[in-house]
């Protein structure tokens, strides 16, 4: 049995964020229902390349739920979203504050109806305070929160990030770590409670150090200049001769002593107290002499924590990556199947079986819904 077997999450998120913190209920056991509207559904079912008749975006977040199409401005979408409501664990939502009210199914609202609901509301900047209104997306969110100027490229300008850390980092993590705490205060309580989940403020946690720098009067970090943004030899990443990239973090020094004896890296270079940016510079030379293989067989099993800058299809198709079973579950939509998105979940947690779907726009003809 899994661990959220028999509760029930009505999800009125699309995209990314809240979809994809349903996506890890529904493995964990919860039963999932969509509530999409008519027509059109979630906006992801839109997007290019498909994978049948929706998005493979779509297929990815959405396999093992089921759907239901409702029009929430209808005077009489609340009355037939009652029964569901009244029977439901956990709702998560994620319109710019104000819209769940104005619909009639805010918290105050449905709270009524069941004060046992677990109600998380995901949005970037909160429900309170000057930017609650403000429209972003993940590149402004990691922008306004000093995340991307911590980023720098060889003419210093900010990097353009190539993972929505935001959504993810920010938005689906929190909402499913505070979902389940909730779930297991209600254990405690018998009472529901509401979850204000900004993906603006969770980012902040990913800069602890940097944070910790500021507040200590050492002074604001900015892009190059610390540790882990550029400012060291021992972090960073280095061009080799046949234009790939070896990305180098031997940071203790351990792991330095085994770097520089590998590369051969003149004595007074590797004193901890010889002038960084000559280092820095008489390092990339030594890796650009050599091809990414030939540092590859260099370091290997040499503890010196450097790897080669792998493209995707390498990762996917790496040895570890196999043998961890990482892409073992399938999606099968439009008489094709591909790998399954991993989720962070310990396997005791996850399904047995391996091949899911996501479900068809309003496919799920429920009982507790009069339509």
């Amino acid at each position: 049995m899994r661990p959220l077997e028999g509760v029930l999450v009505l999800d009125f998120s699309t995209l990314l964020p809240g979809p994809l913190a349903s996506l890890f209920l529904a493995e964990a056991g919860a039963r999932v229902v969509k509530i999409e509207r008519p027509g059109r559904g979630d906006e992801m079912r839109s997007y290019e390349p498909k994978l049948g008749a929706d998005s493979v975006n779509f297929v990815m977040l959405n396999r093992g739920k089921q759907s239901i199409a409702i029009d929430l401005k209808a005077p009489d979408a609340v009355e037939r979203l009652k029964p569901l409501i009244q029977t439901a664990d956990v709702i998560i939502e994620q319109f710019r504050p104000g819209v769940m009210e104005r619909l009639g199914l805010g918290y105050d609202a449905v709270r009524k109806l069941n004060p046992k609901l677990v109600y998380c509301s995901i949005t970037g900047w909160g429900q309170t305070g000057p930017k609650a209104q403000v429209a972003s997306h993940d590149l402004n969110y990691m922008a306004e929160t000093g995340v991307l100027g911590l980023s720098a490229g060889a003419d210093g300008a900010p990097v353009l990030p190539p993972v929505l850390a935001a959504d993810v980092a920010g938005g689906t993590m929190p909402a499913v770590i505070n979902i389940l705490l909730a779930l297991r205060q209600r254990d405690q309580t018998g009472l529901g409670s509401y979850l204000d989940v900004a993906m603006g403020d969770s980012l902040f946690t990913f800069l602890y150090w940097a944070l910790g720098e500021g507040f200590t009067g050492n002074g604001w970090p900015t892009g190059g200049q610390s540790l882990v943004t550029g400012g060291s030899p021992r972090y960073q990443i280095y061009r080799t001769s046949d234009d790939r990239y070896l990305a180098a973090a031997p940071i203790e020094d351990k792991f330095w002593e085994n770097f520089t004896r590998i590369i051969d890296l003149p004595e007074p270079l590797r004193d901890p107290g010889a002038e960084v940016e000559v280092v820095k510079a008489a390092v990339a030379e030594r890796i650009a002499s050599r091809t990414a293989d030939q540092w590859r067989v260099a370091f290997a099993g040499q503890d010196v924590c450097c790897s080669i800058v792998a493209t995707l299809d390498e990762a996917v198709s790496d040895a570890h990556v196999s043998a961890r079973h990482l892409f073992a579950h399938t999606l099968k939509a439009g008489g094709r199947e591909i790998p399954a998105l991993p989720v962070p979940l310990a396997p005791v947690f996850r399904p047995h079986v391996t091949r899911g779907t996501a479900p068809q726009l309003g496919e799920t003809v429920d009982p507790l819904l009069e339509v």
